[in-house]
């Protein structure tokens, strides 16, 4: 990571009001319509892409700012303190999955052909993991690729694949040799144009409504030999050393919404009135907002400790579980908390809790189960 663009703290807050300011402009008018018809419109991509909001950490070569981690981060605060819950995961998984997947396993062919786009918003990157029958066990998964000369046959499909619906570039994860289980994985960057590529159904979720998860299906789909990434039989290696910034990144959102969540509750309860005086006044309100303050900055702390490690190429898996499983599950505990504190107009939809509520749940599955987190961390503690 030497070759990093440092920016200082004052380029940071430029870049983070500049997205700000995007973001009242071209999101918060029509965000909630979005969320009633189930999808976010393709031209956003572009829009983010020219104002310089994607893949912020990709070199510039490749038409990125070349920047840290920290401006990526920044992205995805903004995108989560502001409520804005489905737009925020489809950005991290094309921003902080697919396009770090192009950079770190990519040949020069695949990064100088996608990244730009992805960069520009040309492109949307999905990643296809979890199968129907197969979610966190990656070995159980299915979906084949069978070789024949300088071509594979894939076929099989792929279900919960976030950007499912827009996506131009997907990252499939398929068996190129069934016999040797976690090693006969292969990952390949499958063009969306692709014949035998198919897209399911847009899938109705419980929350994030406006971000599009769908089922992909491919039959009998044709991709050769360099579209394999990061080397044959090494997908599931590959996604081992790329799943801590993935789960960095969904602590960091799960901070800022927490951020966003406190925000709407300070003033609500300083302006509503009950028994003669405001929710503010109440002990029950200061202290449960004091504690809910106190566990949020324990947590940010965290959070930037394994930003700066990750930084340095030094965060482990153990430690990226630990953070996603500690900031997510706070997340939805500040949400039920907060949307109490409202009552009543909580649970009514026009108010922003309602939805950041619902939208918080998902945090404990997506990236990996809280359950899956405990174990990986308690492996770590018990050598086994």
């Amino acid at each position: 990571m030497s070759d990093v663009v440092t920016l200082d703290a004052s380029e940071r807050e430029l870049f983070r009001d500049t997205l700000k300011k995007f973001l009242q402009n071209e999101v918060a008018p029509y965000y909630e319509q979005w969320e009633k018809d189930g999808i976010f419109p393709r031209e956003l991509w572009s829009k983010m892409g020219e104002n310089g909001f994607l893949c912020v950490d990709v070199p510039e070569e490749y038409g990125g700012y070349g920047a840290g981690f920290q401006l990526s981060a920044i992205v995805v605060e903004e995108l989560a303190r502001g409520g804005y819950g489905a737009i925020c995961t489809s950005v991290s998984v094309h921003s902080d999955i697919v396009a770090p997947y192009i950079t770190h396993l990519g040949t020069d062919e695949q990064k100088r052909y996608w990244l730009p786009k992805l960069v520009s918003g040309e492109a949307v990157g999905a990643i296809a993991m979890t199968e129907p029958g197969a979610g966190s066990d990656l070995q159980g998964m299915r979906t084949s690729a069978v070789k024949s000369g300088d071509e594979y046959t894939v076929n099989g499909s792929k279900t919960f694949i976030t950007n499912g619906q827009h996506c131009d570039l997907v990252i499939v994860a398929a068996k190129t040799d069934p016999t040797k289980g976690s090693k006969g994985i292969s990952l390949f960057t499958v063009d969306c144009a692709s014949p035998g590529f198919n897209r399911g159904r847009n899938l109705d979720k419980m929350g994030l409504h406006s971000g599009d998860t769908s089922e992909l299906f491919f039959e009998d789909m044709k991709v050769t030999s360099d579209q394999v990434l990061g080397g044959l039989g090494e997908g599931f290696v590959c996604l081992m050393k790329e799943l801590p910034r993935e789960r960095l990144i969904l602590a960091v959102g799960a901070i800022a919404a927490c951020d966003g969540m406190m925000d709407w509750t300070v003033e609500y309860v300083t302006e509503r009135k009950a028994f003669g005086a405001t929710l503010s006044n109440f002990q029950n309100t200061r202290f449960k907002l004091a504690e809910l303050k106190t566990q949020i900055e324990v947590n940010r702390a965290y959070v930037s400790q394994c930003n700066e490690k990750y930084q340095r190429a030094e965060l482990t898996a153990t430690e990226a579980s630990m953070v996603k499983l500690s900031t997510t599950e706070l997340q939805c505990n500040v949400a039920d908390e907060c949307l109490q504190l409202f009552g009543g107009y909580g649970y009514m939809t026009e108010y922003p809790i309602s939805r950041a509520f619902i939208d918080a749940r998902v945090q404990r599955i997506y990236g990996g189960t809280s359950e899956i987190m405990k174990e990986i961390i308690a492996r770590d503690i018990l050598g086994r």
